[in-house]
């Protein structure tokens, strides 16, 4: 059940992602950071064509970072260079349990996406347009957002809600605009409430969105519990894999790329939440966002000799 209507090989799909880069600081230092470029990273490696649409300051860290990015065989040639914005940075904290709280700085450089020729034609020309919620929190990203769905073909849409940086009209405009919706299960149940929702089951709810959305694709991730993918309304689990989890930054953006490089190679839903979810833990269980894995590592994750 591919979501690319298509009979492209994998290493000719390609996708486009919208939204934050930047610097997540943890106290041993600076990491490359951002949902949609963690994704972009994650794509790349399982062998499809992924590029970031995005802005960094003109200033030391955003040199950096450009550099790292580059480094890492990602084009930076549609992230521009923002002459008055700095580039982003995220501090950090890990708990005990590995789990991540942010503080991130308001008003950066991709606050302030302008649209552009270059970007449009971008994602006319691509198979795949992934966009976080994140960057909907400022009017500037938020209208190049909006044009650029105009004119994408299918539209993954990562709800990653971080307090207060965010605004439930802006969620459920997004919703309806996405052909795929993903969300772990306290967004669900926020958004779902939100929208009038009177149910109290995981299912219900994402029924729900489902049919206020007009969304076919969805998928909703349960932490260590693993996820619920629906598709046309039928129902696809994996109840997740037992790991020491040392860092859970990035691992949910891991999991979404795998989820849609599975399903761009029309391999099985089933197949594909497996997966995905086996690339989750496997980058919890790392540190780092972004941590390399090889196909054989992942299948021999999933089915132990």
């Amino acid at each position: 059940m591919s979501i690319v209507i298509s009979s492209k090989k994998a290493e000719e799909i390609n996708l486009t992602c919208f939204g934050e880069v930047l610097w997540d600081c943890f106290d041993s230092g600076k990491r490359l950071g951002g949902a949609p470029l963690n994704m972009c990273f994650r794509f790349n490696s399982l062998g499809l064509q992924a590029h970031m649409i995005s802005a960094v300051g003109n200033d030391e860290l955003g040199d950096a970072l450009l550099d790292e990015i580059n480094k890492k065989g990602l084009s930076t040639e549609l992230i521009c260079v923002h002459e008055s914005k700095p580039t982003s940075v995220v501090e950090v904290k890990l708990d005990s349990s590995g789990s991540a709280n942010y503080q991130i700085v308001t008003d950066t450089a991709w606050d302030n996406i302008s649209l552009t020729a270059e970007i449009i034609e971008k994602v006319k020309d691509t198979d795949v347009f992934v966009f976080g919620s994140l960057i909907a929190r400022t009017a500037a990203s938020l209208m190049t957002l909006r044009q650029l769905l105009d004119h994408a073909k299918f539209k993954v849409f990562d709800v990653n809600l971080r307090a207060p940086h965010y605004q439930l009209e802006h969620l459920i405009e997004l919703m309806n605009r996405a052909d795929f919706i993903k969300l772990n299960d306290d967004e669900l149940y926020e958004i779902a409430k939100s929208m009038g929702s009177k149910y109290h089951s995981l299912e219900q709810n994402l029924a729900f969105i489902a049919k206020q959305t007009n969304t076919d694709y969805l998928c909703v991730t349960k932490g260590s519990h693993g996820a619920l993918l629906s598709i046309k309304g039928k129902n696809y689990y994996n109840s997740g894999y037992l790991i020491e989890v040392v860092d859970t930054v990035g691992a949910g953006d891991s999991f979404l790329g795998a989820l849609v490089y599975q399903l761009c190679i029309n391999n099985s839903p089933q197949q594909a939440i497996d997966f995905a979810c086996a690339v989750g833990a496997m980058v919890a269980q790392r540190p780092g966002a972004t941590p390399a894995l090889t196909d054989q590592q992942i299948n021999e994750f999933m089915e132990p000799c």
